[in-house]
């Protein structure tokens, strides 16, 4: 007998048939219907050239700062009074600006985010505006019957050396002129005097504000926004001076605050910074309770009981009291104040540092608030850190505002309030802890990590989402109790499948995650869920944990007190992990494509020696127009015309002897016995309907019972986007397969998935089969 290698090659090009039609040309036909559906060798793996900027001596093609990297300073010392019986804030500010850029800049750029609140703001016909069917008695009372809040600031003086500067208010931005530009390597010192009235945020739906409860007649303040507050100038276009119009939140730059707070002298308040002159704001016994509260890691110490609050509440004190904060290396600054307050502290030990965790709420939090807000902080601190950066900072705080989730440096305002009589349900318990991990998570995505939120909503609350469902899972093993009978913490975000009613909605309300988020329908899917989703995935199914929190940290690590860009995080996270990621950030990121990939078909065969019809029109095509001619094996494809019953439960030396002959011919004994001889061989069709590209994960089920999970890479789909074959040999019968048997890829169609098809019963069967008559 021949030894003929063409024998070999025509058994392997048999085999590989799958992989060998993707390389040959498709009929004229079917590349015009598949180009129809949009799934036709689309390139979804090109590199992402033209998205990216190019590289330069300010930010690398790795995503790390260049040489050139800088960023300016923007410093405040500011005197500050709240006004608690007309409901008003006035304040002056001294500012030194710090041009470390090497521009000469003509003139300076303020942000009056309080501006929003004017009468005739444009943000409050941003919207086109209809009248639903139904709506809640607080929305159609807004939006029908009560006259705008009149608020914003009220400019009373921009000077330098007591000599007025010639300034221009548009709209939430304030240009100031200088005498003279500001030479690169200089700082110019100026001051603001400003007032405004201070809004309800409750029924004014703002991010900070007053809440005022009837009953006993007091107001909770949560003051943000406060103050004007320095633009960005930076190296990707200049100042930030995109206009304040509600969803896309705030860019800052770094700088040192002393601030003085002067309030009613039976308020409570904290901030930003540290209390410089706590023995002069705290009692005597709040003193020791605080200095317990420095040594105690297990539970909080209350600081101000509930009595004392209660007490508290009934003085209206005429008085007055000023608090004194200081603040160094932070972006913003921010406090709340009233004499409802109770406050409780607790010591936390962060990588080997000390941070306080402190939260502050009036008794309509409790016994919610006293039972898991500080501890929440703490977790979260810990967390956090393990992932990024050690907390830097020497504390956080968490204070109970009714309808706010909202965050600044140190201190962050939280939802979550139980029913008058004290009791409250799963939901508003985990929602009042998620969103507390949530806010104090901030600290670290933008606070430290400065993303330009105006810009890019979701690289603060995408990424900081995505860390929340971490933390929350942490904070379910630390605290079990507090999930119940519940084994794992029920979190909303961040797990593949519940982002997929989002992905497969109707794509005129869908915008790609790059986009400003004054530009989406859907600011909560966009920017907080599916980017949450898409990091989740990349971390547990695409990158693997070690690759993945190796890059994140040094992200993070990359860009602590500095301002990234999105494509300084997507060159990180490439250059740290070796993973060529562009595939993804286009998908994930640029699109609005969704993940849909099924089981189109699956074939058995078995190997025989004799010619059959399709083997020799197959070896026709190279030129064998006489099979006899070589020795050769050809595939049975079960249920054919030339499948005999007998070949079942053979293996391929059974049904095809001349492979024994070539075996023993070619190959040594110890060759022989480490071989395969499956029984079974199978052509497998994937079909992708949905644009992502995403590895493809199988579980295989065999008739044993036995099961095996097979990820393909993504570059599976490298050269056709619609369908991809695989060949497999077995030894064991395949029954059963299933594509992302665990759902880790937010697939939109799961009755696609599986072989045999799931048959999905109707209604009336359904009633049949439950008993209905």
């Amino acid at each position: 007998m021949k030894k003929l290698n063409t024998a070999i090659l025509a058994f392997s090009l048999i085999f590989s048939s799958g992989l060998f039609a993707q390389e040959t040309e498709a009929p004229k036909e079917e590349v015009k219907e598949v180009k129809e559906m949009g799934h036709f060798n689309e390139n979804k793996f090109r590199q992402m050239y033209q998205e990216f900027s190019t590289p330069n001596q300010y930010r690398t093609a790795s995503g790390a700062p260049g040489e050139a990297y800088y960023q300016n300073q923007a410093d405040y010392k500011m005197d500050i009074e709240l006004d608690d019986k007309n409901k008003k804030l006035t304040g002056v500010e001294t500012i030194t600006y710090h041009n470390n850029s090497p521009d000469n800049l003509e003139y300076l750029w303020v942000q009056l985010d309080q501006n929003i609140r004017t009468k005739n703001s444009p943000a409050l016909d941003k919207d086109g505006s209809g009248i639903a069917p139904v709506a809640q008695p607080g929305g159609f009372v807004n939006q029908f019957m009560k006259e705008p809040f009149d608020g914003g600031f009220n400019i009373e003086e921009v000077s330098k050396d007591g000599k007025a500067l010639q300034h221009t208010i548009n709209y939430t931005m304030m240009r100031v002129d200088m005498a003279q530009p500001l030479k690169a390597g200089e700082s110019y010192t100026f001051k603001i005097k400003w007032n405004y009235t201070i809004n309800n945020h409750v029924t004014d739906r703002a991010r900070s504000g007053y809440e005022h409860f009837p009953k006993d007649g007091n107001d909770v303040y949560v003051i943000a926004q406060f103050f004007p507050r320095m633009a960005v100038y930076n190296d990707v276009e200049g100042w930030q001076n995109m206009q304040f119009f509600g969803n896309g939140e705030f860019a800052l730059p770094f700088g040192n605050y002393e601030v003085n707070i002067t309030v009613p002298a039976d308020h409570i308040l904290d901030g930003t910074g540290e209390i410089v002159n706590r023995k002069e704001v705290y009692s005597k016994e709040m003193m020791n309770r605080y200095e317990r509260a420095k040594k105690e890691t297990e539970n909080p110490v209350i600081i101000v009981t509930q009595e004392e609050a209660e007490a508290a509440e009934k003085g209206f004190s005429d008085k007055k009291k000023t608090w004194k904060l200081k603040a160094e290396m932070v972006r913003d600054f921010a406090f709340s104040s009233s004499r409802k307050f109770i406050v409780d502290m607790m010591n936390v030990n962060v990588m080997g540092k000390d941070v306080m965790a402190v939260s502050m709420y009036p008794k309509e939090g409790n016994p919610l608030w006293e039972e898991y807000s500080t501890r929440a902080v703490a977790s979260t601190l810990k967390t956090y850190s393990n992932h990024t950066f050690k907390y830097p900072y020497h504390k956080a705080i968490s204070v109970h505002a009714k309808n706010q989730g909202m965050e600044y440096p140190m201190i962050c305002w939280n939802y979550g309030r139980p029913e008058e009589d004290g009791t409250y349900s799963d939901r508003v318990k985990y929602g009042m802890i998620s969103v507390i991990i949530h806010e104090i998570g901030h600290n670290f995505f933008p606070m430290i990590v400065n993303s330009d939120e105006r810009q890019w909503g979701w690289m603060d609350e995408g990424l900081n989402t995505f860390l929340q469902y971490l933390a929350e899972q942490e904070f379910g093993k630390e605290y079990p109790a507090a999930i119940g009978p519940n084994e794992v913490y029920p979190s909303r975000r961040g797990i593949p499948a519940n982002i997929v009613p989002y992905m497969k909605g109707d794509q005129k309300f869908i915008s790609p995650i790059m986009s400003n988020p004054e530009n989406v329908y859907q600011l909560g899917n966009n920017a907080y869920g599916k980017p949450a989703t898409a990091l989740n995935i990349l971390r547990e199914t695409v990158m693997g944990h070690e690759l993945f929190d190796f890059s994140f940290k040094t992200y993070s690590q990359r860009w602590m007190f500095k301002h990234p860009t999105p494509e300084d995080f997507f060159r990180t996270m490439e250059d740290a992990s070796g993973v060529d990621l562009d595939w993804f950030w286009r998908g994930w990121f640029y699109s609005t494509d969704y993940v849909d990939i099924g089981v189109k078909d699956v074939k058995k065969y078995y190997v025989t020696d004799k010619v059959t019809k399709d083997g020799a029109a197959f070896l026709e095509q190279y030129g064998v127009t006489d099979p006899s001619s070589i020795e050769a094996v050809y595939v049975v494809e079960e249920g054919s015309e030339e499948f005999s019953e007998d070949m079942k439960g053979k293996n391929l030396l059974e049904t095809a002897p001349k492979l024994n002959e070539y075996l023993m011919d070619n190959f040594t004994p110890a060759e022989r016995s480490g071989m395969k001889v499956p029984k079974y061989f199978y052509e497998i069709t994937f079909s992708k309907p949905g644009g992502l590209v995403m590895p493809l994960i199988v579980e295989y089920t065999y008739a044993d019972g036995t099961t095996q999970n097979v990820t393909y890479p993504v570059q599976i789909w490298r050269k056709n986007d619609d369908q991809v074959s695989k060949a497999i040999a077995t030894d064991k019968e395949i029954i059963k397969v299933v594509v992302d048997p665990n759902m880790e890829t937010a697939d939109i169609d799961l009755e696609n998935n599986s072989w045999p098809q799931q048959v999905k019963e109707d209604k009336f069967q359904q009633f049949k089969t439950e008993g209905g008559n």
